[in-house]
């Protein structure tokens, strides 16, 4: 049978761009299909400018901590609006960047909402276009609670739409976007208070970043309410009231952030016209090959479920493509020892497994190497906040398994140990490698 296209992507954000212009660069006809702006989550609402955020919340630390080096600086006020409106103009010209892209790979834009006809036919706005092969890629969206007064409240999405800033926030949520969003805006001046539903926040990373994190938030002054449940949210003359499950009022905020997870976008694309099976929450689960359970349609990226994270999707995406259309008939991403950044303040990243994660899969066939210590730059500064590291290793060769870091700089360093950590580096090989002083990364090349 002869198709329009050879692959259509469905979803014009990381994954779905990059797999479709790897299969086009080796030769396949390809199209994108996307009704938004296209980058997806990570351009528009997510990495990108929660990361120019970042920077100036990071510059705002740089301004307090410049008395200790010397200088006398004033710091005559912060201007959201033009942070904002650069911060747009610089996210504009991506969308951009990623439409040339896509011309230049002569793969096609299809603007519109892609849904599936069957297996073979993908539906944008009164248009079909059939493919031989379909690679699901819509990416997620922010949850937000079934309680009374939710919409009072904004997601992560709406973090991003803010015309200026708030002055009192409510950040709810324990994951990462949780935590960036309420240290950002902590950085920049707002009395922030973090919600959370258990006793601590990012519990999948090993708790000596978590734990560090935490008394640097609490040495700070940005308020942690654990065990905490809300019941409601209330429109008040002074904001929006915050109830919890057991009736205490949290007090009155001028925003309050849902930052309690993602969903993911499955619904609507009319899965079930080609029998492309979702599990109870909506993924679509895949094999290592990103194969659904219908042989000629892919799915990558957070709909999937695994590792969400824009890197990820970019990588199984031009993996998929090189299986597909390039001869690489063994090509897929695997999953072990992907390396992930938190934005926090200092930022805090991990390769591999927690020594909790080690010790119930080796038992006591670990042994863990670590230090806490304030990193040189803060020999000055008048709030030093702490760096610590730890290494994970096992076996008689102390294989290393996991590196956590938290601390200035350490968003910069965790790659090239991704690295070694994937290359099957041990303890031994970290200690032959000699420090480059002065500086934080030396600390995991010298622990005894």
């Amino acid at each position: 049978m002869t198709y329009q296209y050879d692959l259509i992507a469905i979803g014009g954000g990381s994954g779905g761009v990059a797999g479709a212009r790897r299969a086009a660069k080796h030769g396949a006809k390809c199209a994108v299909v996307e009704f938004d702006r296209l980058g997806g989550t990570c351009v528009n609402r997510g990495c990108v400018p929660k990361k120019v955020m970042w920077y100036g919340a990071h510059i705002a630390h740089t301004l307090k901590d410049a008395a200790g080096y010397g200088f006398d600086v004033q710091k005559n006020g912060f201007d959201w609006t033009k942070l904002v409106t650069d911060r747009e103009n610089y996210i504009r010209r991506l969308n951009g960047i990623y439409e040339k892209n896509l011309a230049k790979e002569n793969v096609e834009f299809l603007a519109g909402f892609g849904s599936l006809v069957d297996a073979h036919t993908v539906k944008v706005g009164e248009n079909t276009y059939t493919t031989e092969r379909i690679l699901l890629a819509p990416g997620g969206t922010p949850t937000v609670p079934q309680i009374p007064g939710a919409d009072l409240g904004i997601t992560s999405d709406g973090f991003f739409e803010l015309t200026e800033m708030p002055s009192k926030v409510a950040v709810v949520g324990a994951g990462y976007i949780a935590v960036e969003l309420a240290g950002m805006l902590h950085s920049l001046g707002a009395d922030v208070s973090l919600v959370i539903r258990r006793e601590h926040f990012l519990r999948e990373f090993d708790e000596i970043l978590s734990g560090t994190l935490t008394q640097i938030m609490h040495d700070e002054g940005l308020k942690i309410i654990n065990n905490t449940e809300l019941k409601e949210l209330k429109s008040v003359s002074g904001g929006i009231n915050v109830i919890t499950q057991d009736e205490r009022d949290l007090g009155e905020f001028d925003q309050v952030i849902w930052a309690i997870g993602r969903s993911p976008l499955s619904e609507g694309l009319n899965l079930q016209n080609a029998g492309v099976e979702v599990d109870k929450n909506g993924y679509i689960p895949t094999d290592k090959w990103q194969s659904t359970n219908v042989d000629n349609i892919f799915a990558i990226g957070d709909v999937t479920g695994r590792e969400q994270l824009t890197p990820v999707a970019i990588a199984a995406g031009r993996r998929l493509a090189e299986r597909l259309y390039a001869g690489m008939t063994d090509r897929h991403l695997n999953y072990d020892n992907i390396a992930s950044i938190v934005f926090s303040h200092p930022p805090m990243g991990a390769v591999g497994m927690t020594e909790a994660q080690a010790r119930e899969k080796y038992d006591d066939d670990v042994k863990v190497y670590k230090a806490t210590f304030t990193p040189m730059y803060h020999a000055f500064t008048a709030h030093p906040q702490k760096t610590a590291m730890k290494l994970v290793v096992t076996g008689k060769e102390e294989k290393v398994v996991g590196v956590h870091l938290i601390g200035a700089g350490v968003d910069e360093m965790l790659q090239g140990f991704a690295v070694a950590v994937k290359m099957g580096a041990t303890k031994s090989d970290f200690d032959d490698t000699v420090a480059i002083h002065p500086t934080s990364s030396e600390e995991l090349v010298t622990l005894v």
